[in-house]
């Protein structure tokens, strides 16, 4: 990748997703056009702190890996998650308008509501289940309604080798219990970070060199399908050598009772995301095996 001139701006970087963005592109040699911002760095509920640091750093292309993400809590503080995933990147659509730049956000398919069995596509009627999947569908709508160049990003159960993620949260829990319960009635894709941080880093480079795609809503999510079950099972298969793994039984959803309600389908059909991005993630065990390598375990499908 090359980008000698272009400024991009990382908002987001303390999480699993944004870090993962900005050791990518420093990796890269960007160092010189790239800032990455976290949370110790800017309050994310302070709009007055948002405006400033976007114009502090002038970017031509910023990328909002920021967001509230905790699922159960938000219910209890809609106010904060609202603040954060609503109200914020209306502010930062407004302030990249304002430079005629590109915002690149990434959503949820939390803002559906689950029903069915087919893949969402993008224009799908939404129906959000629980506050944090309102307060990212508000967010979709605030960027849309300001106008500005942007590209908003529909992902699912992402997880990383770093940081708080299902596949970490598994293995410790197989080593403090002989036995788990697992949801099995929850369909979705697990997707890295590490594909994620890939792809947005391809369009990153397209955009600088002046590779201009439609602005929109579209669907990045790993192919491929499986539930929370499938995935806890393949993750001590690979983990095997380095840990026992506990009995795993699955339940449904109901069984499992949470104070923010889950959709059952969360898969996502990426169609949109090939035509008009020429971009195509890989299926969810692929991306899975290379961050199963990249933590030091040899990988077997």
């Amino acid at each position: 990748m090359s980008l000698p001139s272009a400024r991009v701006l990382i908002l987001g970087a303390g999480g699993q997703l944004g870090a993962q963005l900005a050791r990518s592109m420093m990796a890269d040699g960007l160092q010189e056009s790239v800032t990455a911002l976290g949370r110790a760095e800017l309050d994310f509920a302070d709009p007055e702190a948002l405006r400033a640091a976007v114009r502090a750093h002038s970017p031509q292309i910023l990328v909002n890996a920021a967001a509230y993400t905790a699922v159960d809590r938000a219910e209890s503080e809609p106010e904060l998650a609202f603040a954060v995933n609503a109200t914020a990147p209306g502010i930062l659509a407004e302030e990249m308008a304002r430079r005629n730049g590109w915002l690149l956000h990434y959503s949820t398919d939390y803002v559906f509501d689950g029903s069915g069995t087919a893949p969402w596509r993008e224009t799908d009627p939404t129906g959000p289940l629980n506050v944090y999947g309102a307060s990212k569908l508000a967010g979709e709508q605030a960027i849309a309604a300001v106008g500005a160049r942007h590209l908003i990003f529909r992902t699912s159960w992402v997880y990383a080798a770093e940081g708080r993620n299902f596949l970490h949260t598994m293995l410790r829990l197989g080593r403090e219990r002989d036995r788990l319960s697992i949801v099995a009635d929850q369909i979705g894709a697990p997707t890295s970070a590490e594909v994620l941080s890939e792809a947005t880093a391809q369009l990153i480079a397209r955009l600088h060199d002046g590779i201009e795609p439609p602005c929109g809503i579209y669907h990045m999510s790993c192919s491929g399908e499986t539930s929370w079950f499938g995935f806890a099972e393949a993750i001590f298969a690979a983990f095997a050598e380095r840990q026992p793994a506990p009995t795993l039984t699955p339940i449904a959803t109901s069984d499992y009772p949470t104070p923010a309600r889950r959709p059952r389908n969360s898969r996502l059909d990426g169609s949109l995301l090939a035509q008009n991005l020429d971009l195509r993630l890989p299926d969810w065990r692929d991306a899975f095996a290379a961050v199963v390598t990249a933590l030091g375990v040899p990988a077997s499908r």
